[in-house]
């Protein structure tokens, strides 16, 4: 899941990296108030989980109060990447004399954490790193070793900073290697941390993915920055799809039905096992369809989570027919999820054999699931059918009856 940038910049705070003076306002009239307290040139910036706010014109300075409750209007009604702000933070404008990148993120190849550091600053770090990449540093950590203050240092000083500079850069870098840590990040980033002119670093901007698994033991965290339970927002805020399946599959804590994620195809897909649910979704996908979501199912769900998995996504405007596969699974009960899926179609007020294009769950008692499968006239493959084949036969079937 994503923060925004108001509540990145929370989190921040705690591990004493500082910040901008400020608030957050979602109207006009708040706005121009927290600029009145400030009581200096401002920056308004637009929050929503998307980048490229200031090229579309979500990011504006003021210097004066009835232009700060314009642009504070300008930008709330402003869609970036299809995204609506949630708000706006108010910030003093600072007075910058350098800027400087620095991010945490996993290293899918080292299979390790890797903190990035530039001394080139609030602009995208892909274009420095191609055309400047000796002012990019790259510093593996350690997953199993404590972490100390010299691996910060080391990112710092490879791209040539000395002095004081690296020792109050340093430190910033060791609270976020901390952040990142502590709660189970995917992504730490500042950017810029700013160099005021009086000497002092800042933390101007500040971006955070969580693991969407981490939630769980995180609560507290989420809490204290108002993120409630349904909010299963990734790069986006959820839909309410996404948070009705959320609440599908807390409504038990048998098994899996849920997790899904919303897109705009017409094939409802109810897949899981394993890394099964993504080789589906792209198997789907290669095979020339067009998935209506994503989704999880796995570990024996109960019938009534099931059901409710498939009601949801049968109703799913745009949803023309639904697939239900699986990989090979031996903690999954084929008979249960059968049961589930044809009680959910029913309930949704359709023919199982007309809104099933295929049925593939090779897993524990597969006979009794055929038998059901049979009694509904849906077509089902065992596992001697690959999931590649499986999808290919569903989109097929999507595909000729248009």
């Amino acid at each position: 899941m994503r923060f925004y940038e108001y509540e990145s910049k929370q989190v921040l705070k705690k591990f004493n990296i500082t910040i901008p003076s400020g608030g957050i306002a979602t109207n006009p009239d708040d706005a121009m108030k927290i600029h009145k307290e400030l009581n200096c040139e401002v920056v308004i910036k637009s929050q929503v989980l998307s980048g490229g706010r200031m090229k579309a014109g979500g990011v504006k300075f003021s210097a004066n109060y009835e232009t700060t409750k314009k642009y504070t209007e300008e930008i709330l009604a402003l869609t970036i990447n299809n995204l609506k702000p949630v708000c706006v933070i108010v910030e003093p404008k600072s007075g910058i004399s350098q800027e400087y990148y620095a991010a945490i993120t996993w290293d899918g190849v080292e299979k390790k954490p890797v903190l990035i550091f530039s001394d080139m600053g609030g602009i995208d770090i892909e274009e420095v790193a191609e055309k400047y990449p000796s002012h990019v540093s790259r510093t593996h950590l350690s997953n199993l070793k404590p972490i100390y203050d010299y691996s910060a240092k080391i990112a710092v000083s490879n791209v040539g900073i000395t002095g004081k500079d690296l020792n109050s850069l340093s430190r910033m870098l060791k609270g976020l290697i901390d952040i990142f840590n502590k709660y189970d990040l995917t992504l730490a980033e500042i950017n810029p941390i700013a160099k005021l002119n009086d000497g002092s670093f800042i933390a101007l901007d500040g971006h955070m993915d969580m693991e969407a698994e981490a939630r769980n033991y995180h609560q507290d965290l989420l809490t204290e920055l108002n993120i409630n339970k349904e909010d299963t927002r990734q790069s986006r805020p959820p839909t309410q799809f996404e948070i009705d399946g959320a609440a599908v599959d807390a409504q038990d804590t048998r098994g899996v039905a849920g997790n899904v994620t919303e897109f705009s195809g017409n094939l409802g897909l109810i897949i899981g096992a394993g890394g099964g649910s993504l080789t589906l979704f792209d198997a789907v996908t290669n095979a020339g369809g067009k998935p209506a979501n994503y989704c999880e199912i796995g570990g024996n769900p109960s019938v009534k989570k099931t059901a409710e998995l498939t009601k949801l996504i049968v109703s799913k405007p745009g949803v023309e027919k639904i697939a239900v596969m699986m990989n090979v699974v031996s903690n999954t009960r084929v008979d249960i999820v059968a049961r589930g899926v044809i009680k959910g179609v029913i309930e949704a007020g359709f023919k199982p054999k007309d809104k099933i294009t295929i049925f593939r769950i090779p897993g524990s008692w597969e006979e009794e699931g055929f038998k059901i499968l049979n009694k509904y006239e849906v077509e089902y493959v065992d596992r001697t059918v690959s999931m590649y084949e499986a999808a290919n036969i569903s989109v097929k079937k999507m595909q000729e009856e248009q």
